[in-house]
């Protein structure tokens, strides 16, 4: 709707009531919606004919094209204005592309006519330009056009890009003030070059607020390349009719130069004192970069097509030579960047089983990757810090924040709510997941960097009349301090975060297959290969390790003592995976140890938590142990912090809650008591692990008294039991399950 311009320097205007701001939005957001694709009208300078292209009959027609023309076109065709030669070159321009066409130059009432062809809606639009009036750079810089594409391509820099092209289209066009305008990520602009004339106040350095210039008038400029107002004081000249015949709908204007513009424009650039303007468009690979604009302050302006037109060229060239010439300015950050990243993986590539260490400790860190002042790194659930950071606690909240938004912001707390107190170290975050669904990551911390950013007028004292937004009066040079903000993530280095955390992904899941590997076969040889058979016992079993884990903590164990009992085991060793297997199978011999002294469960169990607390330090398990004489039915129980077992006989069932001690590793010198009790025949007694009833949507009194109840209602061996009990829980696969079941035979 506006293109950046600022007039002469004016007193600041105070701030707006805060109260008024909900109102100011509205009017924004009208604002931002108005159709000036369809303006329903162009500008003085030239007429417009909307033609059939079938027969060329006029459709709809500017006000103004009779004067223009020296003919009244009503109900004409473009035969009736054209010369047969004129005509000719116009039928041969519709059968090529019309984006590639030269202006046709006419003579319809004697004087010279520029004709420029598009299609809008079905209908062939026609813009008749005068010559006369046009001011014209002449032949001589057109005769130079090869040394001014030389100084345009020589810059290695982006400044000294910008600054040769506001210099030679300024020569090349004739208007007072060039400037190359630059969008940043909230399309925010910044003026980067301008050339002016020596008496006018300088603009460079200076901000403007999105707002200046709304979305759909972007959408605009990143279609039409050029874009003119030759005088800012015109008055919309109508089209007629308003609605095309036929459709009822109004003829769209967005491929047109003659377009009339906003009024909310002209009212912006008659507050400058800018009374005429021209804009060509800057596009890095298909995205409006920025713009050319140029302002005139000493009334109407208009220069030749022919000089617009390569005013235009020179704009697409700077647009193709944009990317190079950024680019070149940071190949060398880029290529450091790039360097320490493949050091990074080769580290952890000499380290495959620590690769946390590989990022932690060696003399590259992941924190000497990017320009940071902090590092994180959560690898198998445990975080490690680098630099300055937030707490620890705040780092496992903002970074699953900033994941969740993205990945990336300079601005944390003025995107994010709840975390203004981590500006000072992380007002710029970076995170990127390491694969595995375990929820680690890599992420890097920026702190807040004050800075003063000049706006070219307080950006917040645009003001509503009547419900419509008013551009504001004064554009002196405002400063304001920006908080909140860091150095902004580049794209080379979001790039190296990604492609570090996929190489450590990479390497996360090869260990994880390899500790599936070991796991498995340890779980082998912990797991029975079938129940053995025990004169005068019935015995089953059923086991299912958890779906996050090859393995888990849980075992059984059946161990024919030396007096002729027999001593059953459950047990379940805290955690999952490699660890928790090796710890199981060092707990399973060590207790299998002490129980052939045939002292009793409950010794033998005092006796293994003595070894994990001498041995297996910060490791926890829990165990219950059963000693029964298969002769007699006598039975001893011991618990170290282990569930009930559920004891069944004559159509009832209890938990069995006494000879219960602490679980193992949890003190260093514990006593277990035992209970001993008789197994009659038709007696049955189930032993399980905590899987088979921990479930988020269920209390665990719940899930006790659910196996007791389905204990208590079995029929059959303990396998049918133990079978039974599976499917009427219905455990959930978090946790791996084991359940033992014994009776008297």
């Amino acid at each position: 709707m506006t293109q950046p311009t600022i007039p002469a320097r004016r007193p600041p205007s105070p701030a707006p009531d805060p109260l008024r701001r909900t109102v100011d939005e509205e009017a924004l957001a009208r604002c931002a919606e108005e159709p000036i694709a369809v303006p329903g009208a162009i500008q003085p300078h030239g007429a417009l004919l909307a033609v059939s292209e079938s027969d060329l009959t006029v459709v709809v027609a500017s006000a103004n094209a009779a004067e223009a023309l020296g003919t009244d076109p009503t109900g004409a065709t473009l035969a009736d204005l054209l010369t047969p030669a004129e005509l000719d070159r116009l039928r041969a321009a519709l059968a090529g592309d019309l984006a590639e066409a030269e202006p046709l130059r006419v003579a319809p009432g004697g004087a010279e006519l520029d004709l420029v062809l598009s299609r809008s809606g079905g209908l062939l639009v026609t813009e008749w330009e005068p010559v006369a009036g046009a001011e014209q750079a002449g032949a001589a810089w057109h005769r130079r056009l090869p040394t001014v594409l030389q100084r345009l391509s020589a810059p290695t820099t982006l400044e000294g890009l910008t600054a040769v092209l506001a210099r030679e289209v300024r020569a090349l066009t004739g208007f007072d003030r060039v400037m190359v305008y630059r969008f940043d990520a909230e399309w925010n602009g910044e003026v980067v070059a301008e050339d002016r004339r020596d008496d006018l106040e300088p603009f460079l350095g200076l901000h403007y607020p999105a707002g200046d210039i709304p979305a759909q008038a972007r959408a605009l400029y990143a279609t039409n390349w050029m874009r003119l107002i030759p005088d800012a004081t015109y008055t919309p000249v109508p089209l007629e009719p308003p609605l095309v015949p036929g459709t009822g709908r109004p003829l769209d204007l967005s491929g047109v130069m003659l377009r009339s513009v906003s009024p909310v424009h002209l009212e912006y650039l008659a507050n400058m004192g800018v009374t005429a303007s021209m804009s060509v468009s800057l596009i890095d690979r298909g995205r409006l970069w920025g713009l050319i604009s140029c302002h005139g302050y000493s009334g109407a302006h208009r220069p030749s097509h022919a000089d617009r037109t390569a005013a235009e060229f020179l704009g697409r060239t700077a647009s193709l030579l944009l990317h190079t010439t950024v680019g070149a300015a940071e190949r060398d950050g880029v290529v450091a960047v790039a360097q320490r990243e493949a050091e990074l993986v080769a580290a952890i590539g000499r380290t495959p089983r620590t690769p946390a260490a590989a990022l932690v400790d060696g003399d590259l860190t992941v924190l000497d990757l990017l320009p940071a002042t902090g590092a994180a790194v959560r690898l198998d659930g445990r975080l490690h810090l680098l630099g300055s950071t937030p707490p620890a606690g705040r780092v496992a909240a903002v970074v699953p924040a900033v994941l969740r938004a993205g990945g990336a912001t300079d601005r944390l707390t003025l995107t994010l709510p709840g975390f203004d107190d981590v500006a000072d170290d992380a007002s710029g975050v970076l995170a990127v997941e390491v694969g595995g669904g375990r929820g680690d990551y890599l992420a890097w911390f920026r702190p807040e960097t004050p800075r003063e950013v000049s706006w070219g007028g307080d950006p917040r004292t645009s003001k509503v009349t009547g419900g419509r937004l008013s551009p504001r009066w004064s554009f002196a040079r405002w400063t304001e301090t920006v908080r909140g903000t860091a150095r902004p993530w580049r794209e080379h280095e979001v790039g190296a975060a990604r492609a570090l955390a996929g190489h450590l992904g990479e390497a996360v899941l090869a260990r994880a297959g390899e500790d599936d590997r070991l796991s498995a076969a340890l779980q082998r040889t912990l797991l029975l290969d079938g129940l053995p058979e025990v004169p005068g016992v019935a015995l089953g079993a059923r086991y299912r390790p958890s779906e996050a884990d090859v393995v888990g903590g849980d075992w059984y164990d059946l161990v024919p003592l030396p007096s002729g009992r027999l001593a059953v085991v459950l047990g379940d060793a805290a955690g999952h995976g490699l660890t928790a297997a090796s710890v199981t199978a060092q707990l399973r011999h060590a207790l299998r140890a002490a129980l052939l002294r045939d002292e009793g469960p409950g010794a033998a169990l005092a006796e293994l938590n003595r070894l994990v607390a001498a041995l297996l330090p910060g490791e926890m398990a829990t165990a219950v142990v059963v000693q029964l004489d298969p002769a007699t039915g006598e039975l001893a129980l011991a618990s170290a912090g282990h569930l009930p077992a559920v004891h069944a006989g004559h159509g009832t069932a209890r938990l069995v809650t006494d000879g219960r001690g602490p679980a193992l590793g949890l003190l260093d010198v514990a006593d277990y008591p035992q209970v001993t009790m008789r197994l009659d025949a038709g007696d049955r007694l189930l032993l399980y692990s905590d899987g088979l009833v921990e479930r988020r949507d269920r209390p665990l009194p719940e899930g006790l008294e659910m196996v007791r109840a389905v204990v208590a209602g079995g029929a059959g061996g303990p396998q049918e039991v133990v079978d039974a009990v599976f499917t009427g829980l219905d455990p959930a696969g978090t946790d791996d399950v084991t359940v033992v079941g014994l009776a008297l035979v």
